[in-house]
């Protein structure tokens, strides 16, 4: 690489770091105004004539034949009728916002408070006192008849019971065929069940004198919409389990693309569906999601685009979120049978100590947190970082301690790879002289170096491990922060939210001035000095000074926890440097003999 590659190099990462921060942010969509909630007691009216529920007059012997559609169209917001009898079930966690539309579960607010502050744990923007509410912007209430004319979102539902904990809709199609539809909310510490779920169970009976056909149902999953203006919408995705294995579609593969040079290209669709048999299914953004899992497997998933602000323009990363269906086979039903079609139904905060819980949740849930290749470093830091901060009481000293606790667990290795690395850096002028020695003879240069090595006990790799054994922790650690609620709004310091950037000021009105990362990117800067080089080659020096500045450009944007997490790891790695640089070897390393058996000089750059 000579000088020119190197500035052209420089000058590209910097115009793309200034692309990543000056980008425009998308808005927070605004939920439509809610219709007052019904007060307990209260009866939904009656559909009102000529509605999508009432009877279309059909003769009540005749057996009941159910509509198959598919919807092509792309799915838009939608909402309840003006006159729709919202009913309310809550506990301490949850408030669920059952709707007369569709007979479903419209929204889902979190309510939690924390017990010290009484602040909501999940408000819906920082500093809030609203709290986040799942599905506020939706194609479909949560668990509705989707793409079933007379039962889907547009049929009114008559609310035939209602307590504190269960309400129960009911509608009857053609008079041919009858549907129920019940719910109830778990207690705030009820056995083997979570707050955040919610048991549902529909039933469908045949009031026909004749048997009725097979026919499938599709329970919506909710529609998932970006949680804040920072949130840039890659984990608005639906997944679902098949038993063994879990799959995520982002919002993205819904989308066109051009593919890379016409490789994979793929036009805009409105819809995908995912076959079964299918555990679970689920929808999700970066910190909640909803979880639906059948008592019998369901047989397919659909996944759908949502255009969640008709303002916005389509290319925009806020206009769109994704929503899901579980498709549920229905057995033939004889005269007067019924079958009944149960689910249970997590919408909540994504958790991991929560969703790992197996007195709740039995088919692995807890994967939905989609933390891939670096799970196993993901679930290790979220599990002792959560241990932690239940002692100390924030989650920013929390993240000092598990880095702490890492770095400790390392130092025989750190230190081994460090005294490596130092008497690698001293064997360079040995190492010079073997070069020009045998500067024809690749072969013989490449003998002799290895019994120099081996004859100083040096590993030529060793000084690389330390970075090895750092990097699956580091990449954890940043997967685990795409998905964990409880860092949420969490403050520390100066830093209202440890899952964002800590912007103190925007210089210019352009450039964030974000301490953190470059507080980061000072210790990466100190530790480059005082860690002793082990080449000799001059361009490979400069790439290592300027490997810092990438590094903090590269984090510059990520979550304030994730720089956090570097800049303790950097300060221990420098004192923990300077100790080992002290440190005498315990056989020093002869000088180098040149030609005629004079010493060489000692061309190992010295540090700036």
């Amino acid at each position: 690489m000579d000088k020119k590659n190197f500035t052209i190099g420089a000058i590209l990462l910097v115009a793309a770091f200034a692309l990543l921060i000056l980008g425009p942010k998308p808005p927070v969509p605004v939920p439509a105004p809610a219709p007052a909630a019904t007060p307990a007691g209260q009866t939904a009216p009656a559909p009102a004539p000529g509605s999508p529920a009432a009877p279309t007059g059909g003769a009540a012997g005749a057996p009941f034949t159910p509509a198959a559609p598919v919807n092509t169209a792309f799915a838009s917001v939608n909402r309840d009728a003006a006159d729709a009898v919202v009913t309310i079930l809550a506990n301490d966690f949850v408030e669920a916002r059952f709707t007369s539309s569709g007979g479903a579960l419209r929204e889902v607010a979190f309510v939690k408070r924390d017990e010290k502050s009484k602040r909501l744990v999940y408000p819906d923007q920082l500093g809030s006192d609203r709290p986040f509410v799942f599905n506020a912007l939706h194609a479909d209430p949560l668990l509705a008849l989707v793409d079933f004319p007379g039962l889907d979102r547009n049929a009114r539902y008559e609310r035939v019971s209602h307590t504190p904990t269960s309400v129960e809709y009911r509608i009857v199609l053609d008079n041919r065929l009858e549907v129920v539809r019940r719910y109830s909310i778990a207690p705030n510490a009820a056995p083997n069940s979570d707050p955040y779920q919610i048991r549902h169970e529909t039933i469908f009976r045949n009031l026909a004198d004749q048997t009725a056909v097979p026919f499938n149902v599709k329970l919506s999953l909710g529609t998932a919409a970006p949680s804040s203006a920072d949130d840039p919408a890659l984990q608005l995705k639906t997944g679902y389990n098949n038993g063994s294995d879990q799959t995520f579609l982002a919002r993205s593969e819904l989308e066109a693309s051009s593919g890379f040079l016409g490789i994979g290209s793929r036009a805009m669709s409105p819809y995908l569906t995912s076959a079964g048999p299918l555990v679970w299914t689920a929808v999700k953004n970066q910190f909640f999601a909803s979880i639906l899992t059948g008592d019998k497997p369901a047989s397919a998933l659909v996944t759908r685009r949502v255009k969640l602000i008709s303002s916005l323009p389509d290319e925009h990363i806020g206009a769109y979120g994704v929503s899901g269906s579980a498709q549920f086979e229905v057995e033939a039903l004889a005269p007067k049978a019924e079958s009944k079609l149960g689910a249970t139904l997590y919408v909540g905060p994504k958790e991991y100590r929560r969703l790992a819980n197996a007195g709740a949740f039995k088919a692995d849930q807890d994967k939905v947190m989609d933390f891939g290749f670096f799970k196993f470093f993901s679930q290790i830091l979220l599990t002792l970082m959560t241990w932690l901060q239940g002692f100390v009481g924030n989650w920013g000293v929390a993240i000092i301690l598990t880095t702490l606790i890492l770095k400790t667990l390392f130092i025989p290795f750190t230190l081994a790879a460090s005294k490596s690395a130092k008497r690698m850096a001293k064997l360079q002028p040995e190492m010079q002289v073997i070069r020009e020695k045998y500067k024809d003879n690749p072969q013989k240069q490449q003998q002799a170096t290895m019994e120099l090595f081996k004859t100083h006990r040096v590993n030529p790799i060793g000084g690389c491990f330390p970075i090895l054994i750092t990097i699956p922790f580091f990449m954890g650690f940043f997967t685990m922060l795409q998905s964990a609620a409880e860092l949420r709004y969490s403050p520390f310091l100066w830093a209202p939210d440890l899952s964002a950037v800590d912007t103190v000021a925007v210089l210019f009105g352009l450039l964030p001035l974000n301490i953190m990362p470059l507080l980061m990117g000072a210790t990466m800067v100190i530790q480059m000095h005082i860690t002793p080089s082990p080449s000799v080659d001059n361009m490979q020096i400069k790439m290592m000074k300027i490997m810092p500045y990438i590094f903090t450009l590269f984090c510059y944007t990520f979550p304030c926890a994730l720089s956090l997490y570097s800049f303790v790891n950097g300060l221990f790695t420098i004192v923990q440097q300077l100790v080992i640089n002290r440190m005498k070897d315990e056989e020093p390393v002869p000088a180098a003999a040149g030609p005629g058996g004079k010493p060489v000089k000692n061309v190992t750059p010295k540090k700036r």
